[in-house]
């Protein structure tokens, strides 16, 4: 058995149409240089042939100067239908499965982006096995050195914005066959209710951010609207003396609320905390305990979003800075990739929704966020975006800091790989959710 570069669908069928009689083939997804280990053939074919798999791929090592790390796979779920799923640079496939999905591409994929893979696998995914070996069988030269923190815009850098584009109607075209296209068409009526102390509360969640959550604070107690607001921070048993300040900032529209250890709370469960409190406004806002808004017309902004539209929540856009709020690639992050009509499946797609974040509170207390510390705005908007609309502000209103304390700055694999699993189970059990929400309303017509 031999690999095949791929390139493009036409390739990899004509490849495989004239190597004989095989049941798999290896596919290489890249140009790096490759070390295969003595049994990678058998045991990739051994696992394929029992798991009667459509695809199986493999952990894998890099190596650099000499120095092997290891670099672990995680399991293809329903909802790994993101783009950039690691499947590592070796991939086999079974010939039978992959020119039945082929067959039908050949006269309507666009091979100038990806050769087709996206789809093709996408194709290959449906009611059948995939199945990933965790055993390391391979060892490749690593040639992306960037942190975590450095990758994970890479989907809304401009730069790939034709790629971007490409990618969302294959992905859509998915949906479609699948049953999970949804068109969230609901708004809400903007009523005036007494049950609401303020219009707005922007919420802050914190952990040990002494550093930064002051500039934070400091940033939502100036806020310029014609209405009343409030500041809710969460403070998550912080020790490092971030309770102390904040306990220290006399003003009486910031509002302390202290978690207890044994209420087990991540970041999702401090927000629930502070949207459930009797303290809580009419809309909910997103500040990040690291981050600080543009000018003190940003909430403003985002409220008149959700009185001029009737969104169920509203998503701004920021600039990515250092800790002194200088620009720094790729600058502004506005996910521009979002429309009306396909946002909200596209967003299955792809890793975020952006920020700042808000949510018209009455919606946001039905649907709570997941208590977790990474993927709860994900889950929480995905759900929102099923049933209503999502009003987007594209300039930047928000300044995103980063720095070596940010929690995503410098991931493990393995941490990367527990963020990515958990997203992908949010998108599995949305998009499952999607397709019954479809069955039904298919059942009453």
């Amino acid at each position: 058995m031999k690999i095949i570069r791929f390139k493009d669908i036409i390739g990899l069928r004509d490849e495989i149409l004239g190597s004989g009689l095989e049941q798999f083939v290896v596919i290489q997804l890249d140009d790096r240089e490759i070390t295969l280990d003595d049994n990678y053939f058998h045991r990739m074919e051994e696992v394929a042939s029992d798991a009667d798999s459509s695809i199986t791929y493999c952990h894998y090592r890099e190596e650099h100067d000499g120095k092997i790390t290891l670099h672990p796979v995680i399991d293809y779920q329903f909802g790994s239908v993101r783009d950039d799923f690691d499947f590592g640079p070796l991939v086999m496939l079974n010939i039978a499965d992959a020119l039945a999905a082929s067959e039908e591409m050949i006269e309507t994929t666009d091979y100038q982006i990806d050769g087709g893979w996206y789809e093709l696998r996408l194709r290959m995914s449906v009611g059948r096995t995939i199945a990933a070996i965790p055993e390391y069988l391979y060892t490749v030269k690593k040639r992306d050195f960037r942190k975590s923190g450095e990758k994970q815009h890479d989907y809304v850098n401009p730069r790939n914005v034709m790629y971007q584009a490409h990618m969302e109607r294959v992905f859509t075209d998915f949906l479609i066959a699948s049953g999970g296209m949804v068109n969230p068409s609901t708004i809400y009526t903007a009523k005036e209710d007494p049950s609401f102390p303020v219009e707005a509360s922007i919420i802050i969640p914190v952990r040990n951010r002494v550093n930064t959550v002051g500039d934070a604070v400091k940033s939502a107690l100036s806020q310029n609207t014609p209405y009343s607001f409030n500041v809710i921070v969460v403070d998550n048993q912080s020790t490092d003396g971030t309770r102390e300040l904040l306990e220290s900032i006399e003003d009486p529209k910031l509002i302390l609320i202290k978690v207890d250890e044994k209420e087990n709370l991540g970041i999702g469960g401090c927000w629930n905390k502070a949207v459930l409190s009797d303290l809580c406004g009419k809309y909910a806002v997103q500040l990040d305990s690291d981050d600080v808004y543009s000018d003190t017309h940003t909430l403003d902004k985002i409220i008149s979003k959700f009185h001029n539209e009737e969104c169920g929540m509203v998503v701004g856009s920021y600039m990515l800075t250092d800790f002194e709020l200088n620009p720094i690639p790729p600058g502004v992050i506005d996910h521009k990739e979002w429309t009306d009509l396909n946002g909200a499946n596209n967003a299955l797609r792809i890793n975020g929704f952006g920020a700042p974040r808000a949510f018209y509170t009455p919606i946001l207390r039905n649907v709570l966020f997941p208590n977790v510390s990474y993927g709860e705005d994900y889950a929480v908007a995905l759900r929102i975006s099923r049933d209503y609309t999502l009003g987007r502000i594209y300039e930047p209103i928000y300044y995103c800091r980063r720095w070596s304390g940010n929690s995503d700055a410098d991931l493990s694999i393995e941490l990367t790989n527990k963020h990515n699993e958990y997203k992908d189970f949010v998108r599995s059990v949305e998009l499952i959710a999607r397709i019954r929400a479809n069955m039904e309303k298919g059942g009453r017509d």
